[in-house]
């Protein structure tokens, strides 16, 4: 998508704290001049598509853009907007970045169909906030919301974990929710595994949950026909919780609702792949961002919601 691709190509250093000094004069504009011709549609402005960059892009101090063409179409309110995009520590080079705007100004279209405006993902916050009420580690508080989606079966949502528990760490004033999202077309024992999970929850709570997760993705590749009863029994037995109670507890109609009101919260987000990360609900998926790259978007889309980081010794550059 749009945001991510972007965020993932940047090799751009951390942020210096301030006080640094500052360049005496400003570099040369490094694109080419503005075209009154390619401004031919009524919407966005580039004062939107601008505020909507800054949102996607502001955390890399490197980024530089301009707003090259907002051009109509033959479909009735779309807009296709072109941004020329470089990189102040590769002077000379650029590249063209390209996506559609739909008719209400809410959706961008690029590989993918994210939000769009001037503040693209509050509306995606206010539904975390509201309906995101899986697990969760770290603050009560929701004003810096981290919310994943994950499939217990899933290779690449093993993988992310570490990455979930160094942002459980370095950010302890972020309220960090875990969300079932099996993706039972090619995971046949996700489903069951995030169920008994529900049932651990339910009998010893959040901690005993997280001790769950971390036991299934140990043994994740014996989710097998064979082996996945005393697989999920065994993690069970881990978090300190019942296997027999949380095989029953699976069976019932309460907790498969559970797990399909998790998954029906990423659908309407549009979730279609796991590992998913948001922050306050800007969409990141975990395994394409390099941390150091992850931890200044973290930072920088705090500051945009008025939330303070509280900096830990691996933030200290992040001021």
């Amino acid at each position: 998508m749009l945001s991510v691709v972007m965020a993932a190509q940047t090799s751009a250093p951390i942020p210096s704290a301030p006080g640094a000094p500052a360049a005496q004069t400003p570099p040369a504009n490094p694109f080419p001049p503005i075209n009154p011709k390619f401004f031919t549609a009524t919407s966005p402005s580039v004062e939107t598509v601008n505020s909507f960059l800054t949102q996607l892009w502001g955390f890399d101090p490197n980024r530089e853009w301009q707003v090259a063409a907002i051009l109509s179409t033959n479909a009735p309110g779309v807009s296709k907007i072109v941004v020329f995009v470089g990189d102040k520590s590769q002077p000379g080079k650029s590249q063209t970045t390209v996506f559609f705007s739909t008719p209400d100004g809410k959706h961008a279209i690029a590989d993918n169909v994210i939000p769009f405006g001037a503040k693209p993902f509050d509306d995606t916050r206010r539904m975390l906030q509201t309906r995101a009420d899986g697990p969760a580690r770290g603050a009560a508080g929701k004003e810096l919301l981290m919310v994943e989606f994950t499939d217990l079966q899933c290779p690449h949502c093993k993988d992310a974990q570490p990455i979930m528990d160094q942002l459980v760490t370095d950010f302890p004033q972020a309220r960090v929710v875990f969300e079932n999202f099996p993706l039972v077309d090619v995971h046949p024992y996700a489903f069951q595994a995030a169920a008994e999970g529900i049932c651990v929850r339910k009998e010893k709570g959040d901690d005993a949950f997280v001790k769950y997760v971390q036991a299934v993705f140990d043994a994740q590749g014996a989710l097998t026909a064979e082996s996945v009863n005393a697989t999920l029994d065994l993690a069970v037995t881990k978090a300190g919780a019942d296997p027999a109670a949380a095989v029953a507890c699976a069976k019932t109609q309460a907790t498969t609702d559970a797990v399909n009101a998790s998954v029906q919260l990423g659908k309407d987000l549009g979730v279609d792949a796991t590992p998913m990360l948001y922050v306050n609900g800007q969409p990141i998926p975990l395994t394409n961002v390099p941390y150091e790259v992850l931890k200044r978007i973290v930072v920088y889309r705090a500051g945009l919601d008025g939330v303070q980081v509280k900096l830990q010794p691996s933030l200290k550059t992040l001021k």
